[in-house]
């Protein structure tokens, strides 16, 4: 195995929020295996000088989507499969340089694209998928047109897309397995309307009580949970009281409801940077009409909910939910959020809740003995200046991924 060490330079300690001088660390191979505040003695270790840099650890994104290669999700299923996972891959491999070491994947990715990270054919960061998500007939991820007429089971849809169509207790429960069995880590559902699909308000609620409890009961089969996407007061209490464990976008969420999901330990994972990106760059890179309509509804609340969640001490994740070309755009969620919370707190929202969330505590997300080595050396102090996670990784001279050093500038 290769033995690295790190020192002389600062550790951030995302828990108790400070960076830390004189802290080393040393990596066996994928793993820290020691984390000292005296000098580790450890004569074959590879030495890495920090010069004064600060040590933290890589970033997880709880709400990506690595085969949205196009803006208007409409296009997915016409674009070869061969051809989004390569664009595929170039994306992910963008995310892992700018310093995100895992991924929750929400809807698209499967598990032939997770093992390819895995196996290192593509580089990118770890990826816990849903497989397909999964949406009520004329739902958010029913992407059909008016016109389209359905006159025989639409619980499958061909080519590249992030969501599939199941209705009824016994449709959902038999779409949820089959994502399941094909390698989803978490199953995905739509709880309301959306601002991507042509058809569905803001404020529709999908999916009964009945058709909730049975994918919830399917996921909780395999040890598992489910996310939902869901905007509204109504349709996040709704989901968070029929078993839903992680809450998607939650824009309009008031003080009340985010009190209930407090109460009810449940995570709230808002994905600003997604509205910002659209908003400032939708028409020139052909988000549909429909879409750009619905983006006033949600866009501007997107703040105070940041500000909800925190008051009410809702476990709050960290995601970005950015498709195609704005991808580019993913550490805004940075900069966004740092007008409502503390540095401090936003990097414990995209490390050590994330990993909570992911049900990876103590692995991902920390530096600590015995947690996965996934490492960034930043030019600079974060918890000082949180720009510097901004744009694609400028401020980064090194990244690792489970001891691998995939970018290194002494």
């Amino acid at each position: 195995m290769t033995l690295i060490l790190f020192r002389n330079g600062r550790v951030l300690d995302v828990i108790g929020g400070q960076t830390i001088a004189g802290r080393e660390v040393l990596v066996d191979g994928a793993t820290i295996v020691e984390v000292s505040d005296r000098p580790i003695q450890s004569p074959d270790a590879r030495v890495i000088d920090l010069k004064g840099r600060t040590l933290m650890p890589g970033l997880i994104d709880a709400h990506a989507h690595a085969i949205a290669i196009d803006v208007d999700l409409g296009h997915l299923p016409a674009i070869p499969v061969s051809l989004v996972a390569h664009e595929a891959g170039a994306m992910l491999r963008a995310m892992l340089d700018r310093g995100f070491t895992t991924i929750r994947d929400a809807g698209g990715a499967d598990k032939g694209l997770a093992t390819a990270v895995e196996k290192d054919l593509i580089q990118g960061p770890r990826m816990f998928i849903a497989g397909k998500a999964l949406s009520q007939t004329g739902g958010h991820g029913d992407g059909r047109s008016v016109t389209t007429e359905v006159g025989t089971c639409a619980c499958t849809q061909a080519g590249a897309d992030l969501s599939r169509i199941a209705d009824g207790v016994t449709e959902v429960r038999r779409a949820a397995r089959d994502e399941l069995r094909k390698g989803a880590n978490q199953i995905k559902i739509m709880a309301s309307g959306g601002v991507s699909s042509p058809n569905d308000p803001i404020w529709n609620l999908q999916y009964s009580e009945e058709e909730v409890r049975a994918i919830v009961e399917e996921a909780a089969a395999w040890r598992t949970y489910v996310m939902a996407h869901a905007y509204t007061p109504e349709s996040i209490h709704r989901s968070i009281r029929f078993g839903v464990r992680s809450i998607e976008h939650a824009n309009l969420i008031d003080a009340e409801t985010a009190a209930f999901a407090t109460k009810h330990g449940a995570f709230v994972v808002p994905t600003l940077a997604t509205y910002d990106a659209m908003e400032n760059f939708g028409t020139k890179v052909g988000l549909p009409a429909t879409s750009l309509a619905k983006l006033s509804d949600v866009s501007k609340a997107g703040r105070q909910s940041l500000e909800i969640l925190a008051q009410a001490g809702t476990k709050t994740g960290f995601g970005t939910d950015l498709l195609g070309v704005l991808q580019t755009y993913q550490c805004d969620e940075f900069r966004i959020r740092a007008d409502v919370l503390p540095p401090a707190e936003i990097l414990r929202q995209a490390t050590i809740n994330n990993a909570e969330l992911i049900k990876m505590t103590g692995r991902l997300g920390v530096i600590a003995t015995g947690a996965i080595a996934d490492l960034l050396i930043v030019n600079g102090d974060p918890l000082a200046n949180l720009a510097l996670l901004e744009g694609q990784g400028e401020n980064l001279s090194l990244i690792m991924k489970a001891g691998r050093i995939y970018r290194e500038i002494s």
